[in-house]
């Protein structure tokens, strides 16, 4: 073997186990035994011992349990800002879809950042544009709304005295392409894509469903950026590149793209199955984009795409894209036995109302900005650099 071996006796020395307890590692898959020419001993692996008792050690640290958690497992962090339990979020101890109901952006904002009863977005001193903000929106006009956004405010300059309520009016703007405004974010995004108020109830749920949702990709990479001293400006932009990925608000891209495949190939059912049978060649784990949510049990499953489906209905029953949405989710759910997620939903009204490309991600965005912000504000209140350790699996220094 062209690879360094240590015998049963030396292993168990490393290890700091007997000889029983190396056995049944092996029998249990966590290291492999390996028998010489006329030899009746096994030997094994150097490094494959050496990572074991490293994994062994980092055990007695909680290192299992800090592996378990990087994917869907064990928090990591505490946070007083939102709960996800028994298919339930809640903002700050508040039922976050019965806020999605009745309360604005702001206002969500405000439940979010534990804020006075003054709301800040209306005491917000107007905020100017630097110079070369029309030159930016020009050349990046026919760019998808989030490129936009993080190159108009990758470019802004630093101005530390600027307010959450301020860089949220700033990222509507840059998402929107329109000038800063001082309106309700919700009726922003209706008069930027020019609908009927009648879509306002709409709007504006779909922001505060998605305000925050714990310790996501995004809102963990801003609190990282966050503990290591970076303003606001910067851990949003931070946030915003998190959130560009296609496993993240890109999926509603993907949710996109799904829905006009289905509709081109005039039968829901075998359009949907098409798709299904492509998931792994297209390399995501799940089974169908836009169905599913690990943190929220089926049947019910993720409230915030229930939600903003139940609303078109109510609020846009007429309009004639919205019965093929809806055998899309019903068919999607029996074939996968998932609900329709927060990505389909966003996905749903992007359809639904005939909107550009990319504004489910807006609407994701924006009102994701809510909870970065919250964030970022807890994180900086710690005190606290995040600061993990990694364990080592590579090579080790032979001898």
């Amino acid at each position: 073997m062209s690879e360094q071996t240590v015998s049963a006796s030396e292993a168990c020395q490393l290890l700091g186990v007997t000889p029983a307890t190396l056995y049944s590692y092996v029998s249990r898959g966590l290291l492999t035994s390996h028998a010489r020419d006329g030899e009746r001993s096994k030997h094994y692996a150097r490094d494959e011992v050496l990572r074991l008792a490293a994994r062994r050690k980092d055990g007695r640290r909680a290192g299992h349990v800090a592996q378990q958690a990087i994917d869907w497992g064990t928090p990591v962090l505490e946070s007083r800002i939102t709960q996800i339990e028994h298919g339930v979020m809640r903002y700050r101890g508040r039922d976050a879809m019965a806020l999605a109901r009745h309360a604005t952006l702001e206002e969500t904002a405000c439940v979010l950042w534990e804020a006075a009863d003054t709301d800040p977005f209306f005491h917000a001193a107007d905020i100017a544009a630097p110079a070369h903000w029309p030159v930016l929106r020009e050349a990046m006009r026919d760019r998808l709304p989030l490129e936009r956004a993080m190159a108009l405010l990758a470019a802004w300059p630093p101005m530390p005295d600027l307010t959450g309520a301020q860089w949220m009016r700033i990222l509507a703007a840059a998402l929107l392409d329109t000038d800063i405004g001082s309106a309700p974010l919700h009726v922003q995004c209706r008069m930027a894509w020019a609908l009927e108020t009648s879509v306002d109830t709409v709007l504006r749920a779909a922001l505060v469903a998605c305000a925050d949702h714990e310790l996501n990709v995004s809102a963990f990479t801003v609190r990282c950026v966050t503990s290591a001293g970076v303003g606001l400006p910067g851990s949003l932009t931070a946030g915003l590149a998190a959130v560009s990925g296609p496993r993240h608000s890109g999926d509603t891209l993907r949710v996109r793209e799904l829905i006009e495949f289905v509709m081109a190939s005039g039968d829901i059912a075998v359009g949907l199955g098409e798709r299904i049978a492509q998931a792994d060649h297209l390399g995501f784990a799940d089974i169908l984009p836009g169905f599913g949510h690990p943190l929220y049990p089926e049947p019910a499953g993720d409230p915030r795409g229930r939600l903003m489906l139940d609303l078109l209905q109510q609020h846009a029953p007429q309009m004639e894209r919205l019965q093929p949405l809806l055998a899309i989710t019903a068919t999607g759910s029996a074939l996968t036995g998932q609900s329709a997620n927060v990505d389909f939903g966003l996905a749903a009204i992007e359809y639904a109302l005939d909107l550009p490309r990319g504004a489910a991600q807006t609407l994701f965005v924006l009102g994701r900005s809510a909870g970065w912000i919250a964030h970022a504000m807890e994180q900086a209140a710690s005190g606290s650099l995040i600061r993990p350790r990694a364990r080592y699996v590579g090579q080790f220094e032979a001898g």
